[in-house]
């Protein structure tokens, strides 16, 4: 492993959030990517990706806040929106002096990856999109419809949880349903190569 592909670890402040994130890579490589984890995951999941782009790529990977071991302060009643998650995003990349760079999005990391290429589409030099979906109709119905439900209720920025469409939602946030993330679908001969430190970290840091 040369220098380059060294991975490092640190944390800025960000409006107030201390954004955590891991970067590898030299400043003047071929170009930026920045990588956008997925629920209910972190930048903890491209440690093996990081080292094998950051020959060639300057690589950058925040955890989005709420995520990972990006603090954000109870004092800032910050909203956890898609939108808001693109705003700190945005003065994420503006602090570390971003001009232009190519975005891999994952998952969740999908609808703040778009919302920062459809307000500024001309720092955008790529998306690489992975499991990202842009549009409703890949919402599935039978699956979604719980999620819809509490994001339409009126409760959906209560911090208390306490209402019945929040409480639907909780069971969603188990390390039972973090580990079936991992494991569903696949072959029992291959499940030995699951790591469990990953599930076992998400759902620590949730």
């Amino acid at each position: 492993m040369n220098g380059t592909s060294v991975v490092q670890y640190n944390t800025v402040d960000v409006g107030g959030v201390d954004v955590f994130y891991r970067s590898a890579g030299a400043s003047t490589a071929l170009m930026t990517i920045l990588l956008l984890h997925g629920f209910p995951a972190s930048s903890f999941q491209f440690r093996n990706l990081i080292p094998l782009l950051a020959p060639k790529y300057r690589v950058i990977a925040p955890d989005l806040p709420g995520f990972g071991f990006t603090n954000v302060p109870q004092a800032l009643n910050y909203n956890y929106t898609f939108d808001n998650l693109a705003n700190t995003t945005q003065a994420f990349v503006n602090t570390l002096g971003l001009k232009q760079f190519a975005v891999y999005v994952f998952d969740y990391g999908a609808p703040v990856g778009f919302r920062l290429a459809t307000s500024k589409p001309d720092q955008i030099l790529a998306i690489i999109s992975q499991s990202g979906n842009a549009y409703v109709e890949g919402l599935v119905p039978s699956f979604w419809d719980p999620f819809e439900a509490y994001w339409n209720s009126s409760s959906v920025f209560d911090p208390t949880l306490s209402s019945p469409q929040a409480q639907n939602m909780l069971p969603f946030l188990s390390e039972g349903v973090t580990q079936f993330q991992y494991t569903a679908g696949v072959p029992k001969a291959k499940l030995p190569r699951i790591d469990p430190a990953a599930y076992t970290l998400d759902s620590s840091l949730l």
